[in-house]
């Protein structure tokens, strides 16, 4: 399983009606390609930082789309007035406790680690980490997807709420930094986001 995730770093006032674009208009035309398998699409509306990921069945899939995926990437970065960023990568694993409704939050973080321990990374967070976030309020889903060969990683767990999230920032904070140890990771960045759409349908893969 594969995604491509735009960063759009859009104008604050131009939220609404991109995500309005993104639901009525990207989503449709975006799964009739072949291969693609759903979208999600986070939201920051006090950076205007947004990030769109739609996931596809496999490498071909993902590769075949580009042309179309830029024509909507450039429709949306038009209608967010933002400029956009693109990063590839693989669905190492996900796991969803149960489905998120209106109101659910996403921490993501980045990270990166030597290509070589990529692998030992997936293993850490799927047998060390998942399972201990499982515990925290809240909680519905979580996923990694790798790119082995630049050695980075993005990690992202989703919560029922802002409020949820927020109250489990310190178990969460501790949980991440045990990992990132035990990975022999680094972190680069984390974020919280508004989840504005959630339908990227990967199955589960923890």
């Amino acid at each position: 399983m594969y995604a491509r995730s735009t960063t759009i770093h859009a104008h604050t006032s131009a939220i609404d009606q991109g995500i309005l674009h993104v639901r009525n208009s990207v989503m449709p035309e975006l799964t009739d390609i072949e291969g693609c398998l759903g979208l999600s699409l986070l939201v920051d509306r006090d950076s205007g930082r947004c990030i769109a990921t739609s996931s596809w069945r496999d490498e071909d899939s993902l590769r075949a789309s580009e042309g179309p995926v830029r024509e909507l990437r450039d429709q949306s970065a038009a209608m967010f007035k933002g400029t956009t960023e693109v990063q590839r990568w693989d669905i190492a694993a996900l796991h969803r406790d149960h489905r998120t409704a209106r109101g659910a939050c996403v921490r993501v973080t980045w990270l990166k680690a030597e290509p070589s321990r990529m692998d030992r990374a997936v293993d850490v967070y799927k047998m060390g980490l998942v399972p201990r976030m499982e515990d925290l309020e809240g909680f519905c889903s979580a996923s990694l997807m790798v790119d082995h060969a630049a050695g980075r990683a993005v990690s992202s767990a989703t919560f029922d709420s802002m409020d949820a999230m927020r109250r489990g920032r310190e178990a969460a904070e501790s949980i991440r930094t045990e990992g990132l140890r035990d990975m022999g990771a680094e972190q680069l960045e984390a974020c919280e986001f508004e989840l504005a759409i959630a339908h990227l349908h990967v199955p589960e893969m923890a």
